[in-house]
Protein backbone atom coordinates (compact mmCIF):
# COMPACT_ATOMS: atom_id res chain seq x y z
CA UNK A 1 0.00 0.00 0.00
CA UNK A 2 2.84 2.38 0.89
CA UNK A 3 4.64 1.53 -2.41
CA UNK A 4 1.49 2.22 -4.43
CA UNK A 5 1.08 5.59 -2.68
CA UNK A 6 4.72 6.44 -3.45
CA UNK A 7 4.24 5.57 -7.15
CA UNK A 8 1.17 7.80 -7.36
CA UNK A 9 3.12 10.70 -5.89
CA UNK A 10 5.92 10.14 -8.41
CA UNK A 11 3.42 10.28 -11.28
CA UNK A 12 2.03 13.59 -10.09
CA UNK A 13 5.43 15.10 -9.39
CA UNK A 14 7.51 17.01 -11.91
CA UNK A 15 10.96 15.41 -11.76
CA UNK A 16 12.64 18.16 -13.80
CA UNK A 17 10.94 21.35 -12.64
CA UNK A 18 11.65 24.73 -14.17
CA UNK A 19 13.24 27.26 -11.90
CA UNK A 20 13.96 30.97 -11.82
CA UNK A 21 16.68 32.93 -10.07
CA UNK A 22 16.68 35.67 -7.48
CA UNK A 23 17.64 39.01 -9.01
CA UNK A 24 17.33 41.38 -6.06
CA UNK A 25 16.49 41.09 -2.34
CA UNK A 26 15.22 43.74 0.07
CA UNK A 27 14.13 43.30 3.69
CA UNK A 28 10.51 42.60 2.72
CA UNK A 29 10.48 41.67 -0.99
CA UNK A 30 12.36 39.37 -3.36
CA UNK A 31 12.63 40.16 -7.09
CA UNK A 32 13.17 37.15 -9.36
CA UNK A 33 13.17 36.25 -13.04
CA UNK A 34 13.15 33.22 -15.34
CA UNK A 35 9.60 31.94 -14.61
CA UNK A 36 6.11 32.92 -15.71
CA UNK A 37 4.08 32.66 -12.48
CA UNK A 38 0.61 34.03 -11.77
CA UNK A 39 -0.39 36.42 -9.02
CA UNK A 40 -0.95 34.41 -5.85
CA UNK A 41 1.31 31.48 -6.83
CA UNK A 42 3.31 29.94 -3.99
CA UNK A 43 7.03 29.67 -4.72
CA UNK A 44 9.93 28.08 -2.87
CA UNK A 45 13.27 29.86 -2.49
CA UNK A 46 16.27 27.49 -2.23
CA UNK A 47 19.82 28.53 -1.40
CA UNK A 48 22.57 27.39 -3.80
CA UNK A 49 25.10 27.16 -0.96
CA UNK A 50 22.85 25.12 1.34
CA UNK A 51 20.10 23.12 -0.38
CA UNK A 52 18.44 22.42 2.98
CA UNK A 53 17.82 26.15 3.42
CA UNK A 54 14.45 27.01 1.87
CA UNK A 55 11.58 29.42 2.40
CA UNK A 56 8.08 29.78 0.96
CA UNK A 57 6.79 33.00 -0.55
CA UNK A 58 3.91 34.34 -2.60
CA UNK A 59 4.00 36.12 -5.96
CA UNK A 60 2.42 39.51 -5.30
CA UNK A 61 3.49 41.60 -8.32
CA UNK A 62 4.57 40.87 -11.91
CA UNK A 63 6.09 43.08 -14.59
CA UNK A 64 7.32 42.29 -18.12
CA UNK A 65 10.65 40.75 -17.20
CA UNK A 66 10.50 39.86 -13.50
CA UNK A 67 8.16 39.07 -10.63
CA UNK A 68 8.10 40.04 -6.95
CA UNK A 69 7.73 37.68 -3.99
CA UNK A 70 6.57 38.41 -0.45
CA UNK A 71 8.17 35.76 1.82
CA UNK A 72 6.24 33.85 4.46
CA UNK A 73 9.28 33.69 6.73
CA UNK A 74 12.69 35.26 7.16
CA UNK A 75 14.98 35.55 4.15
CA UNK A 76 18.29 36.23 5.89
CA UNK A 77 21.07 34.24 4.20
CA UNK A 78 19.57 34.20 0.69
CA UNK A 79 21.55 35.82 -2.15
CA UNK A 80 21.02 36.92 -5.72
CA UNK A 81 21.35 33.87 -7.98
CA UNK A 82 19.58 31.50 -5.57
CA UNK A 83 16.85 29.34 -7.14
CA UNK A 84 13.08 29.94 -7.17
CA UNK A 85 10.67 27.06 -7.85
CA UNK A 86 6.90 27.20 -8.25
CA UNK A 87 5.60 25.10 -5.36
CA UNK A 88 2.94 22.47 -5.94
CA UNK A 89 1.66 23.06 -2.41
CA UNK A 90 -0.53 26.03 -3.31
CA UNK A 91 -2.57 27.94 -0.77
CA UNK A 92 -4.26 24.83 0.62
CA UNK A 93 -4.53 23.64 4.21
CA UNK A 94 -5.59 20.34 5.77
CA UNK A 95 -9.14 20.34 7.18
CA UNK A 96 -11.24 17.81 9.05
CA UNK A 97 -12.26 16.72 12.54
CA UNK A 98 -8.58 15.86 13.14
CA UNK A 99 -7.96 19.60 13.65
CA UNK A 100 -10.17 19.78 16.75
CA UNK A 101 -8.15 20.35 19.92
CA UNK A 102 -5.08 21.48 17.98
CA UNK A 103 -2.98 24.66 17.83
CA UNK A 104 -1.79 25.29 14.25
CA UNK A 105 0.06 27.82 12.14
CA UNK A 106 -1.55 29.35 8.99
CA UNK A 107 -0.39 26.36 6.87
CA UNK A 108 -1.98 23.84 9.23
CA UNK A 109 1.35 22.80 10.73
CA UNK A 110 1.32 21.95 14.46
CA UNK A 111 2.47 24.53 17.02
CA UNK A 112 1.43 22.44 20.03
CA UNK A 113 4.27 19.88 19.88
CA UNK A 114 1.92 17.13 18.68
CA UNK A 115 2.32 15.08 15.46
CA UNK A 116 1.28 16.62 12.11
CA UNK A 117 -2.41 16.60 11.22
CA UNK A 118 -3.26 13.45 9.22
CA UNK A 119 -6.14 14.06 6.82
CA UNK A 120 -6.84 13.56 3.12
CA UNK A 121 -9.09 16.61 2.88
CA UNK A 122 -7.64 19.98 1.86
CA UNK A 123 -9.25 23.37 1.42
CA UNK A 124 -8.13 26.53 -0.37
CA UNK A 125 -7.26 29.42 1.94
CA UNK A 126 -8.58 32.08 -0.45
CA UNK A 127 -12.22 31.74 -1.51
CA UNK A 128 -14.97 34.04 -2.68
CA UNK A 129 -17.40 35.26 0.02
CA UNK A 130 -20.88 33.74 0.24
CA UNK A 131 -23.25 34.46 -2.64
CA UNK A 132 -25.76 37.01 -1.23
CA UNK A 133 -28.71 35.06 -2.68
CA UNK A 134 -27.59 31.86 -0.93
CA UNK A 135 -27.39 33.43 2.51
CA UNK A 136 -29.95 32.22 4.99
CA UNK A 137 -32.00 34.68 7.04
CA UNK A 138 -30.67 35.27 10.54
CA UNK A 139 -33.71 34.36 12.63
CA UNK A 140 -32.35 32.36 15.60
CA UNK A 141 -30.68 33.81 18.70
CA UNK A 142 -27.08 32.78 19.41
CA UNK A 143 -26.38 32.60 23.15
CA UNK A 144 -22.85 33.50 24.22
CA UNK A 145 -23.17 33.03 27.99
CA UNK A 146 -22.62 36.74 28.77
CA UNK A 147 -25.70 38.39 30.34
CA UNK A 148 -25.13 41.84 28.88
CA UNK A 149 -24.80 40.51 25.32
CA UNK A 150 -27.59 37.91 25.50
CA UNK A 151 -30.01 40.24 27.25
CA UNK A 152 -29.31 43.67 25.72
CA UNK A 153 -27.28 43.08 22.51
CA UNK A 154 -28.65 39.71 21.43
CA UNK A 155 -26.70 38.06 18.61
CA UNK A 156 -28.14 35.85 15.89
CA UNK A 157 -26.81 32.60 14.46
CA UNK A 158 -24.70 33.62 11.46
CA UNK A 159 -24.13 37.22 12.57
CA UNK A 160 -20.81 39.12 12.24
CA UNK A 161 -20.00 41.20 15.33
CA UNK A 162 -17.08 43.49 16.15
CA UNK A 163 -15.61 43.92 19.65
CA UNK A 164 -14.05 47.40 19.76
CA UNK A 165 -11.69 48.39 22.58
CA UNK A 166 -8.47 50.15 23.45
CA UNK A 167 -5.47 48.25 24.75
CA UNK A 168 -5.79 46.57 28.13
CA UNK A 169 -9.57 47.01 28.46
CA UNK A 170 -10.44 43.30 28.40
CA UNK A 171 -10.93 42.03 24.84
CA UNK A 172 -9.16 38.72 25.44
CA UNK A 173 -11.06 38.07 28.67
CA UNK A 174 -14.40 38.70 26.93
CA UNK A 175 -13.31 36.44 24.06
CA UNK A 176 -12.61 33.63 26.53
CA UNK A 177 -16.02 34.12 28.18
CA UNK A 178 -17.79 33.91 24.80
CA UNK A 179 -15.85 30.80 23.72
CA UNK A 180 -16.59 29.01 27.01
CA UNK A 181 -20.21 30.15 27.28
CA UNK A 182 -21.41 29.92 23.68
CA UNK A 183 -23.73 27.22 22.40
CA UNK A 184 -21.70 26.50 19.25
CA UNK A 185 -20.54 22.87 18.86
CA UNK A 186 -17.40 23.93 16.92
CA UNK A 187 -15.11 26.86 17.77
CA UNK A 188 -12.37 28.27 15.54
CA UNK A 189 -10.10 30.95 17.03
CA UNK A 190 -7.54 33.01 15.10
CA UNK A 191 -4.88 34.84 17.13
CA UNK A 192 -3.28 37.19 14.62
CA UNK A 193 -0.31 39.43 15.35
CA UNK A 194 -0.52 39.09 19.13
CA UNK A 195 2.44 38.68 21.48
CA UNK A 196 3.78 35.12 21.71
CA UNK A 197 3.33 35.20 25.49
CA UNK A 198 -0.43 35.70 25.02
CA UNK A 199 -0.99 32.39 23.20
CA UNK A 200 -0.39 29.98 26.14
CA UNK A 201 -1.98 32.55 28.46
CA UNK A 202 -5.13 32.63 26.32
CA UNK A 203 -5.31 28.82 26.28
CA UNK A 204 -4.77 28.31 30.01
CA UNK A 205 -6.35 31.45 31.52
CA UNK A 206 -9.13 32.45 29.12
CA UNK A 207 -10.05 28.97 27.87
CA UNK A 208 -9.20 27.14 31.09
CA UNK A 209 -6.92 24.79 29.12
CA UNK A 210 -9.99 23.25 27.42
CA UNK A 211 -9.54 22.93 23.65
CA UNK A 212 -12.31 20.38 23.11
CA UNK A 213 -14.12 21.09 19.82
CA UNK A 214 -11.77 24.06 19.33
CA UNK A 215 -9.19 24.85 16.65
CA UNK A 216 -6.61 27.57 17.33
CA UNK A 217 -4.77 29.19 14.39
CA UNK A 218 -1.81 31.30 15.52
CA UNK A 219 0.37 33.84 13.72
CA UNK A 220 2.26 35.90 16.31
CA UNK A 221 3.72 39.39 15.98
CA UNK A 222 7.18 37.99 15.14
CA UNK A 223 5.80 36.12 12.09
CA UNK A 224 6.08 37.71 8.65
CA UNK A 225 3.30 40.05 7.43
CA UNK A 226 2.21 37.39 4.93
CA UNK A 227 1.79 34.78 7.67
CA UNK A 228 -0.26 37.23 9.75
CA UNK A 229 -2.41 38.11 6.75
CA UNK A 230 -3.12 34.54 5.65
CA UNK A 231 -3.54 33.27 9.21
CA UNK A 232 -6.94 34.97 9.27
CA UNK A 233 -7.99 33.49 5.91
CA UNK A 234 -6.70 30.06 6.95
CA UNK A 235 -8.83 30.07 10.12
CA UNK A 236 -11.87 31.17 8.10
CA UNK A 237 -11.33 28.26 5.64
CA UNK A 238 -11.33 25.83 8.57
CA UNK A 239 -14.59 27.36 9.86
CA UNK A 240 -16.10 27.08 6.35
CA UNK A 241 -15.25 23.37 6.20
CA UNK A 242 -17.28 22.68 9.36
CA UNK A 243 -20.09 24.98 8.16
CA UNK A 244 -20.31 22.99 4.91
CA UNK A 245 -20.79 19.84 7.03
CA UNK A 246 -23.99 21.44 8.35
CA UNK A 247 -22.52 22.44 11.72
CA UNK A 248 -22.79 25.76 13.53
CA UNK A 249 -19.41 27.37 14.12
CA UNK A 250 -18.24 30.13 16.43
CA UNK A 251 -15.38 32.03 14.75
CA UNK A 252 -13.30 34.45 16.81
CA UNK A 253 -10.42 36.59 15.59
CA UNK A 254 -8.05 38.76 17.60
CA UNK A 255 -7.38 41.16 16.05
CA UNK A 256 -8.54 42.81 12.82
CA UNK A 257 -6.18 45.73 13.47
CA UNK A 258 -3.05 43.50 13.46
CA UNK A 259 -4.36 41.82 10.29
CA UNK A 260 -4.76 45.25 8.65
CA UNK A 261 -1.28 46.29 9.80
CA UNK A 262 0.17 43.18 8.12
CA UNK A 263 -1.47 44.15 4.82
CA UNK A 264 -0.22 47.72 5.31
CA UNK A 265 3.36 46.41 5.50
CA UNK A 266 2.86 44.30 2.37
CA UNK A 267 1.12 47.07 0.41
CA UNK A 268 3.66 49.77 1.23
CA UNK A 269 6.56 47.43 0.35
CA UNK A 270 4.95 46.92 -3.07
CA UNK A 271 4.67 50.67 -3.63
CA UNK A 272 0.97 51.25 -2.90
CA UNK A 273 0.13 54.85 -1.98
CA UNK A 274 -0.57 55.40 1.75
CA UNK A 275 -3.91 56.92 2.77
CA UNK A 276 -5.31 57.64 6.25
CA UNK A 277 -2.85 56.54 8.99
CA UNK A 278 -0.62 55.04 6.30
CA UNK A 279 -3.06 52.30 5.28
CA UNK A 280 -2.97 51.58 1.52
CA UNK A 281 -6.24 51.07 -0.43
CA UNK A 282 -5.77 47.27 -0.48
CA UNK A 283 -6.43 47.12 3.29
CA UNK A 284 -9.97 48.45 2.92
CA UNK A 285 -10.57 45.97 0.06
CA UNK A 286 -9.25 43.04 2.11
CA UNK A 287 -11.52 43.50 5.16
CA UNK A 288 -14.82 42.60 3.42
CA UNK A 289 -13.09 39.70 1.60
CA UNK A 290 -12.50 38.13 5.01
CA UNK A 291 -15.55 39.25 6.97
CA UNK A 292 -18.15 38.48 4.31
CA UNK A 293 -17.11 34.81 4.32
CA UNK A 294 -18.85 34.41 7.69
CA UNK A 295 -22.62 33.99 7.85
CA UNK A 296 -25.44 31.51 7.48
CA UNK A 297 -25.85 29.50 4.27
CA UNK A 298 -29.09 27.87 3.15
CA UNK A 299 -29.00 24.10 3.47
CA UNK A 300 -25.73 24.17 5.42
CA UNK A 301 -24.51 25.37 8.80
CA UNK A 302 -23.52 28.83 9.97
CA UNK A 303 -20.45 30.82 11.03
CA UNK A 304 -21.17 33.31 13.80
CA UNK A 305 -18.12 35.56 13.87
CA UNK A 306 -16.67 37.89 16.50
CA UNK A 307 -13.82 40.13 15.33
CA UNK A 308 -11.89 42.21 17.85
CA UNK A 309 -10.72 45.65 16.71
CA UNK A 310 -8.02 47.51 18.64
CA UNK A 311 -8.87 51.23 18.62
CA UNK A 312 -5.81 53.36 19.29
CA UNK A 313 -6.43 55.90 22.02
CA UNK A 314 -10.06 54.64 22.27
CA UNK A 315 -10.75 56.52 19.01
CA UNK A 316 -13.69 54.84 17.25
CA UNK A 317 -13.15 56.99 14.14
CA UNK A 318 -9.92 55.09 13.40
CA UNK A 319 -10.07 54.05 9.68
CA UNK A 320 -9.99 50.30 10.44
CA UNK A 321 -12.64 50.60 13.17
CA UNK A 322 -14.80 52.77 10.91
CA UNK A 323 -14.54 50.39 7.93
CA UNK A 324 -15.18 47.33 10.13
CA UNK A 325 -18.34 48.87 11.63
CA UNK A 326 -19.74 49.43 8.15
CA UNK A 327 -19.21 45.76 7.18
CA UNK A 328 -20.29 44.04 10.40
CA UNK A 329 -23.83 43.33 11.65
CA UNK A 330 -23.21 44.80 15.07
CA UNK A 331 -20.58 46.21 17.36
CA UNK A 332 -19.75 45.76 21.04
CA UNK A 333 -17.77 48.67 22.48
CA UNK A 334 -15.71 48.14 25.65
CA UNK A 335 -15.46 51.21 27.85
CA UNK A 336 -12.33 52.20 29.79
CA UNK A 337 -14.58 54.31 32.05
CA UNK A 338 -16.52 51.20 33.15
CA UNK A 339 -13.27 49.45 34.12
CA UNK A 340 -12.57 52.42 36.41
CA UNK A 341 -15.90 51.65 38.14
CA UNK A 342 -14.92 47.97 38.41
CA UNK A 343 -17.62 46.69 36.05
CA UNK A 344 -16.42 43.69 34.01
CA UNK A 345 -16.92 42.92 31.17
CA UNK A 346 -16.95 46.71 30.56
CA UNK A 347 -19.54 46.69 27.73
CA UNK A 348 -20.93 50.13 26.98
CA UNK A 349 -24.53 49.40 26.02
CA UNK A 350 -25.11 53.03 24.92
CA UNK A 351 -22.39 52.80 22.25
CA UNK A 352 -23.03 49.18 21.24
CA UNK A 353 -25.65 47.76 18.90
CA UNK A 354 -26.80 44.48 17.36
CA UNK A 355 -28.38 45.00 13.94
CA UNK A 356 -30.22 41.67 13.96
CA UNK A 357 -31.50 41.75 17.55
CA UNK A 358 -35.09 42.64 16.62
CA UNK A 359 -35.18 39.69 14.16
CA UNK A 360 -34.18 37.01 16.68
CA UNK A 361 -36.07 37.93 19.90
CA UNK A 362 -39.75 38.26 20.83
CA UNK A 363 -41.62 41.47 21.67
CA UNK A 364 -41.44 40.89 25.42
CA UNK A 365 -37.64 40.60 25.36
CA UNK A 366 -37.41 43.64 23.06
CA UNK A 367 -39.41 45.79 25.50
CA UNK A 368 -37.33 44.66 28.47
CA UNK A 369 -34.06 45.48 26.67
CA UNK A 370 -35.32 48.90 25.55
CA UNK A 371 -36.47 49.77 29.06
CA UNK A 372 -33.13 48.72 30.60
CA UNK A 373 -31.20 50.83 28.07
CA UNK A 374 -33.47 53.82 28.69
CA UNK A 375 -33.09 53.66 32.47
CA UNK A 376 -29.33 53.27 32.12
CA UNK A 377 -29.16 56.29 29.77
CA UNK A 378 -31.21 58.43 32.17
CA UNK A 379 -28.81 57.53 34.99
CA UNK A 380 -25.81 58.54 32.87
CA UNK A 381 -27.41 61.85 31.87
CA UNK A 382 -28.21 62.82 35.47
CA UNK A 383 -25.17 61.29 37.17
CA UNK A 384 -23.66 64.63 38.20
CA UNK A 385 -26.97 65.95 39.60
CA UNK A 386 -27.45 62.78 41.63
CA UNK A 387 -23.89 62.81 43.00
CA UNK A 388 -24.01 66.43 44.21
CA UNK A 389 -27.50 65.94 45.68
CA UNK A 390 -29.18 68.47 43.36
CA UNK A 391 -31.92 66.08 42.27
CA UNK A 392 -35.09 65.97 44.38
CA UNK A 393 -36.94 62.66 44.47
CA UNK A 394 -40.40 62.82 42.87
CA UNK A 395 -39.55 65.25 40.05
CA UNK A 396 -39.13 62.48 37.44
CA UNK A 397 -40.76 59.05 37.80
CA UNK A 398 -38.39 57.35 35.34
CA UNK A 399 -35.32 58.79 37.05
CA UNK A 400 -36.68 57.70 40.43
CA UNK A 401 -37.08 54.15 39.07
CA UNK A 402 -33.56 54.24 37.58
CA UNK A 403 -32.04 55.38 40.92
CA UNK A 404 -33.98 52.67 42.76
CA UNK A 405 -32.71 49.96 40.41
CA UNK A 406 -29.19 51.30 39.88
CA UNK A 407 -27.50 48.70 42.06
CA UNK A 408 -29.24 45.65 40.54
CA UNK A 409 -28.69 47.02 37.02
CA UNK A 410 -24.95 47.35 37.64
CA UNK A 411 -24.98 43.83 39.06
CA UNK A 412 -26.60 42.60 35.83
CA UNK A 413 -23.94 44.31 33.70
CA UNK A 414 -21.11 42.73 35.72
CA UNK A 415 -20.04 39.11 35.38
CA UNK A 416 -16.92 37.27 36.51
CA UNK A 417 -14.88 35.49 33.81
CA UNK A 418 -15.66 32.08 35.37
CA UNK A 419 -19.43 32.59 35.23
CA UNK A 420 -21.63 31.57 32.29
CA UNK A 421 -25.40 32.00 31.96
CA UNK A 422 -27.55 30.30 29.38
CA UNK A 423 -29.76 32.45 27.17
CA UNK A 424 -33.00 31.82 29.12
CA UNK A 425 -31.33 32.62 32.46
CA UNK A 426 -30.15 36.00 31.15
CA UNK A 427 -33.68 36.94 30.02
CA UNK A 428 -35.15 35.82 33.36
CA UNK A 429 -32.64 38.00 35.28
CA UNK A 430 -33.48 40.96 33.04
CA UNK A 431 -37.20 40.45 33.68
CA UNK A 432 -36.64 40.18 37.43
CA UNK A 433 -34.91 43.60 37.48
CA UNK A 434 -37.60 45.40 35.45
CA UNK A 435 -40.76 43.81 36.79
Amino acid sequence: MALHSFKERLKKGNLSPKFGTIKKISSTTVEAQGLRPSIGDIVKLISLEDASKSELGMVTEIDQYSFFISPFGFIEGFKSGDKVFISGQGMNIPVGDELLGRVLDPFGRPKDGKPPVRTNTYSAIMKAPLDPMKRGLIDEPFGVGVKTIDGLLTCGKGQKVGIFAGSGVGKSTLMGMIVRGSEAPIKVIALIGERGREVPEFIHKNLGGDLNNTVLVVATSDDSPLMRKYGAFSAMSIAEYFKNQGRDVLFMMDSVTRFAMAQREIGLALGEPPTSKGYPPSVLTLLPQLMERAGKEEGKGSITAFFTVLVEGDDLSDPIADQSRSILDGHIVLSREMTDYGIYPPISIQNSASRVMSDVIDDKHQKLAMKFKRLNSILKENEVLIRIGAYQKGNDKELDEAILKKEVMEEFLGQSPEEAFNFIESIEKLELILK
